[in-house]
């Protein structure tokens, strides 16, 4: 297991149409470090973003995609996806506020 710092585990956000659609309930979208567990995540998202308070999370590992390029044919990274739900009292996380 890596040793990751909290700020190692979240990489960036998915900012897709279904996913700003579910931030009106809290749920918010992240690719995370492919080897974080639930418990990193949680901790990682409450110490980023003040005032977060995490109700649970989600995580999906995605396969890469098959690419060609005539006729070789190779594979894009795995990644692995984060939803985030946050409590009723919990403050919005500011990074999306102006999107």
């Amino acid at each position: 297991m890596a040793d990751l710092k909290y700020y190692d585990v979240i990489l960036k956000p998915v900012l897709t149409e279904k996913s700003m659609n579910a931030m009106a309930e809290k749920k918010y979208t992240f690719l995370v470090h492919p080897a974080a567990t639930k418990t990193q995540i949680k901790e990682a998202v409450e110490k980023m973003f003040d005032g977060a308070k995490v109700k649970s999370v989600n995580v999906i590992n995605m396969d890469g995609k098959t690419k060609r390029r005539g006729m070789t044919f190779g594979k894009t990274a795995k990644t692995k996806k984060a939803y985030v739900q946050l409590t009723v009292d919990s403050a919005d996380i500011e990074l999306f506020e102006g999107l």
